[in-house]
């Protein structure tokens, strides 16, 4: 089987060129640094041990930033390797202030590119972050006997079934893992069946806070709430915005003074979002901190990466986009740290047990039409926000799981 996943992945690699061009024109790669993917890299390796974290995207990255924080302190270590597959991961990346951390793309998981990489970068052990698993890279790591360690595990009953449908296949992979660190019950149970010989259940790194989240509201951003009544719309996908501008337009009937603020999962789809609040007539401010706020705006567009935290620090009725569309949801713990009221579409799948303790402590609520969303929001206005107990709560469960993490990781290294 190993033959044939090879044969696929070099057929990828033929047809990468016209992939990349496509993804160029999306601006989903950067011009400057899409090289990177086949092993051309813009970053030098400094002397001294370095150990390798790779995260797929955005959320896997940003749920490892309160470990880096710690690593960063570590004297032992002179470069902390981070490779991810997003250009949106990489700007994430860029925007933390930790000097040891190098970031590159993950390259092409062909036999050559994955030996290439290893020889260029010569880690001394690897933590692949939620569902990462890439067959080439695994098999070049076991073979130079390098540490490799899934962190923050997670897989989905679907992703399960996909396995075993390849059971020598998948055992084959999986038995090459050291341990893994799983983030819920469900994989553990997944993770041995698949043949991982060390699984060890700690909980959801995504419940860990960095020490160095910083808040930045603008004066005149603040001055301008004074006057509204707001809601926040975050991490929202196609779809998902229209149903919201709607929402927003049939709420204004009561509430005349009413803002949306919307913060699209991808900013580069912040244009169309544009074109489609102005078709439902609505007026469109995208966050500038210079420009000045017309007084009747609709729907404020936060059109830059890293800005979501300072927005739930002020907006405490928050909706959780990926949940009304077959996306599986998003992570609301951001939200709840900050005492937010979380509003979510029915299609949580990837966070169920995150969603299932916000629903238990009274956080979240369910919405899956128009009418709910408008009732919910319209109620939420008369709540008042979080507790503080809950809000501790989800500290000291993050501190736990960071710790245990961190000793787990620090015992390999």
């Amino acid at each position: 089987m190993i033959f044939v996943y090879r044969l696929l992945i070099n057929t990828i690699l033929i047809l990468s060129p016209l992939i990349i061009i496509f993804r160029l024109i999306k601006k989903k790669e950067s011009f400057q640094r899409f090289k990177e993917k086949f092993c051309l890299f813009s970053k030098q390796r400094k002397n001294g041990k370095i150990i390798w974290f790779h995260g797929a995207s955005v959320g896997e990255i940003q749920s490892i930033v309160p470990l880096l924080e710690k690593f960063e302190k570590n004297k032992k270590i002179k470069q902390i390797l981070i490779t991810s597959n997003t250009l949106s991961s990489s700007k994430i990346i860029k925007k933390l202030r930790i000097k040891k951390i190098v970031h590159q793309f993950f390259p092409i998981d062909t036999n050559f590119f994955s030996k290439k990489f290893l020889n260029y970068w010569r880690p001394s052990s690897v933590f692949f972050i939620d569902s990462e698993i890439w067959p080439n890279m695994i098999f070049n790591l076991k073979k130079r006997n390098i540490p490799i360690t899934l962190i923050n595990g997670r897989i989905t009953k679907k992703t399960f079934k996909k396995w075993k449908m390849l059971p020598n296949f998948s055992k084959k992979i999986f038995k090459q893992l050291d341990l893994c660190l799983s983030s819920n019950s469900e994989t553990k149970k997944y993770l041995e069946d698949l043949g991982v010989k060390k699984v060890k259940y700690i909980g959801n790194l995504k419940f860990s806070q960095s020490e160095n989240e910083k808040i930045i509201i603008e004066d005149n951003f603040k001055k301008f709430l004074v006057s509204k009544k707001y809601w926040c719309a975050s991490s929202t996908h196609a779809s998902e915005e229209k149903f919201c501008g709607i929402v927003h337009k049939k709420l204004k009937k009561k509430y005349k003074n009413l803002l949306t603020i919307i913060i699209p999962r991808h900013i580069e789809r912040v244009q169309e979002i544009i074109d489609e609040m102005r078709l439902l007539n609505l007026k469109v401010h995208t966050h500038e901190p210079k420009k000045k706020i017309n007084k009747n705006v609709d729907i404020y567009i936060v059109n830059s990466y890293g800005k979501t935290k300072s927005f739930f620090s002020i907006c405490k009725n928050v909706f959780l986009g990926g949940s009304l569309i077959n996306h599986g949801g998003q992570n609301p713990l951001e939200a709840a740290r900050y005492g937010c009221n979380i509003l979510h579409g029915p299609n949580i799948l990837n966070f169920r047990e995150i969603y299932e303790f916000l629903k238990t402590n009274k956080i979240s609520t369910k919405v899956n039409t128009e009418k709910k969303m408008i009732n919910s929001i319209d109620k939420l206005f008369l709540k008042k926000t979080n507790s503080k107990k809950i809000q501790t709560k989800l500290k000291l469960i993050g501190h736990k799981i960071l710790d245990k993490t961190y000793k787990e990781i620090n015992y390999i290294i």
